[in-house]
């Protein structure tokens, strides 16, 4: 467990270990918790919307139950490109293909919200349009070998290097950052969660 506050018993639980998320939500609140959910990201679900609400609230609903009374917050992004959806890559080589297989085109980045509160479970989402400039083979091998879409969906990050390949978005950026703050503002508001907004 990572603590980002002195509190002994924060107002919220953020279940996600990504430091991108945590950065994001610190805009929305000044006290809260990180603790990391292990819980398995398979799943049956192809539909991407379905798929990350599904895993928001598999990570929120896990911790949750590790630490009752406490607001949990999930999140959860995929990225599909047509039908087909991009996780993590594997390796360098894989990273290469997915950059080479987004070149030139868009895709759609989608994450799925869960808040775990007072005995209720809310949920929401948000999708963004993202298209690539057409790359070169020179450029997608560049991105790869940085490393730094390996621990990503789709495997780049919009906020780094990345931000090289993209030629527009249409939609929320911070939503292909990793937490789309509109969503997550309106939600907590839901949940009667108190922001620095409020």
């Amino acid at each position: 467990m990572t603590k980002l506050t002195t509190s002994a018993c924060s107002a919220l639980i953020l279940a996600s270990g990504s430091p991108r998320r945590r950065e994001l939500l610190a805009h929305l609140l000044d006290d809260f918790e990180v603790v990391v959910s292990d819980v398995d990201e398979s799943s049956a679900v192809t539909d991407p919307v379905r798929l990350a609400v599904k895993l928001a609230q598999r990570k929120a609903e896990a911790v949750a139950a590790a630490h009752p009374g406490r607001a949990v917050l999930g999140a959860d992004t995929v990225v599909a490109l047509g039908g087909r959806l991009l996780g993590k890559p594997a390796d360098e080589a894989e990273n290469r293909e997915f950059t080479a297989l987004l070149s030139g085109k868009t895709h759609h980045v989608t994450t799925g919200l869960c808040l775990v509160v007072g005995g209720q479970t809310l949920s929401a989402s948000e999708t963004t349009a993202v298209t690539f400039r057409a790359l070169s083979p020179a450029e997608t091998a560049h991105y790869a070998a940085s490393g730094e879409g390996l621990d990503k969906a789709g495997g780049y990050g919009i906020q780094g290097l990345g931000m090289a390949l993209v030629q527009g978005i249409a939609g929320d950026y911070s939503n292909v950052v990793g937490l789309p703050l509109g969503q997550t503002l309106e939600l907590l508001r839901r949940g009667g969660v108190r922001t620095r907004w409020d």
